[in-house]
């Protein structure tokens, strides 16, 4: 138990004091149609919109960040709280560690705040038998969503992590399956977690009773990256070897959005920074916008601070709402953009 608990601080821990993502921004190459005369009043702007059939402020969730250790507790707290007075959505970390009894607190704790939209989160490799570990049924994914009072449950893609983990679970057989049979039961999100989904893995899970998308494209937080930090502390050379090699693996956020025509909805994250990148990822097509490592470091602070943080993400987007004169989300949704650089070259490569 020690060794999970161990993992959790430790990937908090690196990504606060490491450099974890790549280093070209991806979302800079979406650029908007200046409104040189926007016929609207910046105070009659509306941010809010149904995301997943709860009503937010403004399209954005805190996407999982942690839980399962003694430090989480406060991280999560404090998010909740700010995420409840600013009416945003919240995801916690993997509770593969509360599945096996560790920490639930760290991920309770949310109970306390009137959050408009909680998501669980569980390992799409936790789904299936791995070597001496057997798979969650589906209700022990049921407990994990009541320990939160969960109105979805995320399950996340995290591959490319568990390749370059030491302790990584590297069996992917069934999970397909096991996504569909889980999402007969509850309502499930699938979401990957810094590599990106292709149009054609969003082909699959269309039609399996998935309730949503969260493409976690890669551009944000390198998981690889951070495994590679824990792979060389433990003197693990071919798993830190492995973490360079495929330290920015993946399909590029922006380049997974524009590859989405799923008629399911889309949760745009992997390096969303701050209100204009939420104002992008609308524009392309994506119901709300999901970050993790923007609101980090406040997290780790105060609730105060990520109430001040979400609330300038607020004040971004709707200053890039008057930009392009939409009064409203829908409106946003419908505006131009073009695109550039790396993004543009992936598309036109494929």
């Amino acid at each position: 138990m020690a060794r999970i608990e161990g993992r959790k601080a430790d990937h908090i821990n690196i990504t606060l004091n490491e450099n974890v993502t790549p280093g070209y921004r991806y979302w800079d190459d979406i650029r908007f149609i200046h409104e040189a005369l926007p016929e609207i009043d910046y105070d009659d702007i509306d941010t809010s919109d149904m995301v997943l059939d709860k009503r937010l402020e403004f399209p954005f969730i805190v996407n999982a960040i942690t839980g399962g250790f003694d430090g989480a507790t406060r991280i999560n707290e404090n998010i909740a709280k700010a995420c409840a007075e600013v009416g945003v959505g919240m995801g916690v970390g993997s509770q593969r560690a509360a599945a096996e009894g560790i920490s639930k607190e760290s991920y309770s704790v949310i109970n306390d705040y009137d959050i408009p939209l909680v998501i669980g989160n569980v390992g799409a490799p936790q789904l299936v038998e791995q070597k001496k570990k057997h798979a969650l049924k589906a209700d022990d994914v049921m407990g994990l969503m009541e320990l939160i009072s969960a109105d979805y449950m995320a399950i996340h893609l995290n591959f490319l992590q568990e390749s370059v983990q030491p302790e990584g679970d590297m069996n992917g057989k069934g999970c397909l399956e096991a996504i569909r049979d889980l999402a007969k039961e509850i309502p499930i999100i699938v979401k990957e977690t810094g590599a990106g989904i292709s149009h054609d893995t969003a082909e699959r899970l269309n039609g399996i009773g998935v309730r949503a998308i969260d493409i976690g494209g890669m551009g944000g937080t390198s998981f690889s990256a951070i495994e590679m930090y824990r792979a060389i502390e433990k003197n693990d050379r071919t798993k830190s070897r492995l973490g360079r090699t495929f330290f920015d693996w993946g399909i590029p956020a922006t380049v997974s959005l524009l590859m989405m025509d799923s008629k399911l909805p889309i949760i745009a994250s992997g390096g969303i920074m701050n209100g204009l990148d939420v104002a992008r990822s609308i524009a392309m097509g994506a119901s709300c916008a999901g970050a993790s490592f923007a609101v980090l470091k406040a997290a780790t602070e105060s609730y105060e601070a990520v109430k001040e943080t979400l609330l300038t993400i607020k004040e971004e987007l709707r200053t890039a709402m008057m930009l392009t004169g939409c009064s409203n989300i829908k409106e946003l949704s419908e505006t131009g953009f073009v695109t550039v650089g790396r993004t543009k070259e992936w598309m036109e490569g494929l």
